[in-house]
């Protein structure tokens, strides 16, 4: 089948939603599709463009046997909801004459990644021209994000707003999220539930698998080996409520044998730096290669997963999946019944939003017990292997596609060619900057542990 993938995220940004879009896109062109894709530059969590990229002009580029176009927009150091707003909407204009290229090309599906959700009218009319399925995947559902956690107030456009993204969803053909609880609220959106497909994150157990030796960070970071770690590693945001971690850090200051490991980058993470000022039991890092994403993973006794209460099923932490393959025990803060409590309960710690005594508890108690930190590592690793495969959810999406293609009488995509596989450089529509390239020169690509967050 030729797919277009149609999304603001995409590799090299290996932290949320760019990490799964790629994949997937790789995924789909490692089985015979053909695959292109429409996405901006590389520029999240650093909120800056990438080395090799422009944020000022269109460029193109074959990576992994996926070609892609990427549209020019605009990137605030300083993310606030306006900015955001304004953000989203340049990629949206500016990606307009990309889609209609692709219509010369008439894909047999137009897959919109969400966020971000002012890219679908565009999506829905290049479907409609083309005669190919419309699909949406949301990885976050970003107009409710938006008001419930504050980063716009006003109530009147949060009506509007709501009214506009439910007429949206209920024009495409397939609408997915990536846990039961978010697939859910798409039903709730008005979007028949026949429409509704769950396609959840996955995590290849191949390279994030526990170390029977400890992480080379460690020696690095002059942990020594009786210290307990306790990680973050992921994008430090408005979504995350990561400053809970940095309040349990001030309250165990006194504890020596607690280590907090901080690796990341994001919006409030000059806030975080301030509230663990002055504090010896605290180390940040910045983000590191791809390639020792594994080692991170595994400088954990204990990761912690910091959410807020009121982005319960608007979002659910890419991280997790990682996390829960590198075989170490994970605290994570969530609600009772919400899609995160019931990843983690089985196979972690769970404790309420924003309680920073009960973190801080959890810490202590996971800190002194080595048993059940091997056996909560264990039942994570476990449940990886087993329920995070990413053949699961590209096959899912496969074949829920031809479902629709068939009921629609539309193309046959049966004699679709695959992508010939390749890696290259991106060029660009105006003269090639210096130094681009799929991978920036003299850098390597970067990661935090796997994020939209």
């Amino acid at each position: 089948m030729k797919i277009l993938i149609y999304g603001i995220n995409y590799a090299p940004e290996l932290t949320g939603v760019g990490k799964y879009t790629a994949e997937m896109a790789v995924l789909l062109a490692e089985r015979g599709h053909e695959v292109r894709v429409v996405c901006a530059p590389p520029y999240y969590p650093e909120w800056r463009v990438a080395e090799g990229y422009a944020s000022w002009r269109y460029q193109h580029e074959t990576r992994d046997g996926v070609a892609i176009w990427r549209a020019p927009l605009w990137v605030p150091s300083r993310p606030s909801g306006l900015k955001r707003m304004l953000h989203l909407a340049t990629f949206a204009a500016t990606s307009l004459p990309l889609l209609a290229w692709q219509a010369l090309w008439r894909p047999h599906a137009v897959m919109l990644i969400a966020p971000t959700l002012m890219c679908a009218p565009a999506s829905l009319m290049l479907a409609r021209i083309t005669r190919a399925s419309a699909w949406l995947h949301i990885q976050d559902y970003e107009v409710d994000a938006a008001f419930d956690l504050g980063l716009l107030k006003s109530s009147r456009a949060a009506r509007t707003a709501r009214w506009i993204e439910s007429a949206l969803l209920k024009r495409f053909d397939a609408v997915s999220s990536i846990t039961r609880q978010m697939s859910a609220r798409a039903t709730a959106k008005g979007v028949d539930a026949s429409k509704v497909v769950c396609l959840p994150n996955w995590v290849d157990v191949s390279t994030i698998f526990p170390l029977a030796r400890p992480s080379e960070f460690r020696r690095l970071l002059g942990i020594p080996a009786e210290q307990k770690v306790v990680l973050y590693s992921g994008n430090m945001g408005a979504k995350q409520g990561i400053e809970t971690l940095a309040d349990a850090a001030v309250a165990l200051a006194a504890r020596p044998d607690l280590t907090f490991v901080f690796c990341g980058s994001g919006a409030a993470k000059e806030n975080l730096l301030e509230r663990c000022s002055g504090l010896t039991n605290c180390v940040f890092m910045p983000l590191q290669p791809v390639e020792r994403l594994n080692e991170l993973l595994n400088l954990a006794d204990i990761h912690v997963l910091p959410q807020r209460g009121d982005a319960a099923d608007l979002v659910m932490p890419s991280k997790l999946t990682g996390m829960f393959a590198s075989g170490r025990a994970t605290i994570a803060m969530a609600r009772r019944g919400t899609a995160l409590y019931e990843a983690v309960a089985p196979r972690g710690v769970v404790v309420p939003p924003g309680n920073v005594k009960a973190l801080a508890a959890a810490i202590t108690v996971l800190a002194s017990d080595a048993e059940r930190r091997t056996a909560l590592g264990k039942a994570a690793r476990n449940h990886a292997e087993r329920a995070l495969s990413p053949e699961s959810t590209i096959r899912t999406f496969e074949e829920r596609l031809a479902v629709l293609l068939r009921e629609s009488g539309g193309k046959d995509a049966k004699g679709a060619k695959g992508a010939t596989r390749a890696t290259g450089a991106p060029s660009s529509f105006g003269p090639r900057p210096s130094g681009a390239a799929g991978r920036p020169r003299g850098k390597p690509a970067t990661a935090e542990e796997a994020a939209p967050d």
